[in-house]
């Protein structure tokens, strides 16, 4: 039986309660009957546990329908006044909304209020009572989605929702999806909470990149099968830059230490360096901003700038650590913080390539005497000696009378060296115990962005993209769970302004007895 313990909103609701009641306790009497009978039958183990899980969906969509009755329709009366102080007037008849749940489909009858019929709908009592989303997709579904979807493409994603929970959506639906979440990725980015300080390192890095996304040719543009000229890439991409800040505990050691280790020696240290400690990413791309267009760099490194303003102490070390694209240094100037206590890297692994190349212009490739020049000159450039390794290897580049192509290569080798070696003071770099190579950015560029987005076949738009990075960069950060809570307090608060009308009557509740 059913009781109604306040004012009755629908007449009919305690007897579908009552007769949802009666199909739980007849689904669990069945449920328990097949599981001993298949005990008996000697059923195997995987078809009794995909047996209990369909059966439980079903259970649990009939359970989820039983809660929704037994929230009612939500009948406030004739007419509400709204906060504003307007007056709405109920419906003629009860509106019926979709919701795609975990367990299925169901349909939520309720009362809706609006000024006259068939305009739009200002207050729906139930919709707030049960904090509905705007879309027909549950917030739990649209969780285990996109959870899927940022690692996944949405294909996929789709094919296993469909083989898990039996519940079909489209492709279009899973991408709207996400670029309805990433609406309020901005806004959770900035109510954000700063790092705890007691888990940071000494030393607070900042570094960034930039990574091409393959993007859907605008259509005024050539097909894809149509002919190219030399050197044009069959697939435009669009650079999306990438920015993070974490901490690390100083880690010194010597040139020679550290060369053993890039050479793998026998002997090499064995000890691990310290962990990045509270990492925190942030990529972008240049798109259209007001009536103009933002470049993704410059808000990758407004937002560096703000969380060093928040993380930074007094006296802590800033280590900036990037390769040498001209535009990252430039930013870095006109952004980030210039003092006593700032350093200045170039990404080791940038240079390390160029001291190979360096040898092959003077001796064979994978020869012994290839090997030994690049130790030789990596070490004297690990013991900061960069101006007598580019006198070396001129004046080298002279006495064997280099022209041609290995002229040419030597001279960019030593511009590019030249122009950097304000940044490869490797020696005091050690000594203070900094990382001087860009993994943690490398590695993001491609984990966040290509182990995703540069899929075969995928190709993006710049709101799709965009949705998916501020979702990637969420999810690496392990700020999904809080996401998630923030962005349906966000949404609900959209939604639902009409708190005073809500909290003006009391809600008609039943208990089963």
């Amino acid at each position: 039986m059913v009781a109604q313990n306040a004012q009755k909103s629908n007449h009919e609701s305690p007897l579908v309660v009552e007769r949802r009641l009666r199909e739980v306790h007849d689904q669990l009497d069945t449920l328990v009957d097949w599981t001993c009978q298949s005990a008996q039958n000697g059923t195997p183990a995987h078809e009794i546990e995909r047996g209990l899980f369909d059966q439980l969906l079903t259970l649990g969509k009939v359970l989820f329908e039983t809660f929704l009755a037994l929230v009612g329709p939500g009948d406030f009366g004739d007419s509400v006044t709204l906060d504003n102080g307007r007056l709405v007037q109920r419906s003629a008849e009860p509106h019926v909304r979709r919701l795609v749940t975990v367990f299925g489909e169901v349909l939520v009858s309720r009362w809706v209020y609006a000024q006259r019929a068939k305009a739009r709908v200002e207050f729906a009592p139930t919709d707030q009572r049960l904090q509905l989303p705007d879309s027909e997709v549950s917030y739990l579904l649209q969780q285990w989605d996109q959870l899927l979807g940022v690692e996944q493409a949405f294909g996929k994603v789709r094919q296993v929702i469909q083989t898990v929970l039996h519940v079909s959506q489209s492709v279009d639906t899973l991408e709207r999806t996400n670029q309805q979440m990433a609406e309020a990725a901005p806004v959770f980015r900035e109510c954000q909470e700063p790092v705890d300080r007691a888990q940071e390192g000494d030393l607070l890095v900042v570094t960034e990149d930039n990574k091409g996304i393959p993007m859907v040719r605008p259509v005024a543009e050539q097909p894809a099968g149509a002919h190219r000229t030399k050197g044009e890439k069959a697939n435009k991409k669009q650079m999306a830059c990438i920015g993070c800040v974490y901490s690390v505990d100083r880690h010194a050691r010597t040139p020679e230490a550290l060369g053993a280790t890039l050479f793998r020696d026998p002997d090499r240290p064995t000890q691990q360096p310290p962990q990045a400690q509270n990492k925190r990413y942030w990529a972008e791309l240049s798109r259209p901003w007001d009536d103009g267009v933002v470049r993704g760099q410059d808000l990758v490194f407004e937002h560096l700038q703000a969380e060093i303003a928040t993380r930074r102490q007094p006296g802590q070390w800033l280590v900036h650590l990037s390769d040498g694209q001209a535009s990252l240094e430039t930013d870095r100037h006109a952004y980030l913080p210039e003092d006593a206590y700032t350093l200045d890297i170039l990404d080791l692994m940038h240079v390390l390539p160029r001291v190979w190349e360096a040898a092959h212009v003077f001796h064979a490739e994978k020869s012994a005497a290839a090997t030994a020049f690049v130790r030789q000159h990596l070490t004297r450039i690990l013991q900061g000696d960069i101006d007598n390794v580019l006198a070396n290897w001129r004046r080298k580049g002279t006495c064997q009378g280099l022209v041609g192509t290995k002229k040419k290569a030597l001279r960019a080798l030593c511009a590019f060296l030249e122009k950097n070696k304000h940044r490869m003071r490797y020696d005091e770099y050690l000594r203070l115990g900094c990382p001087v190579a860009t993994g943690v950015i490398e590695g993001a560029c491609r984990h966040v962005i290509k182990d995703r987005m540069e899929r075969a076949g995928m190709r993006w738009q710049i709101p799709g993209a965009q949705a998916m990075l501020n979702l990637r960069t969420i999810y690496t950060n392990n700020d999904w769970t809080a996401f998630q809570e923030f962005r349906i307090a966000l949404e609900n608060e959209w939604l639902y302004p009409n708190t005073k009308a809500f909290a003006a009557r009391e809600w008609p509740t039943f208990q089963a007895v």
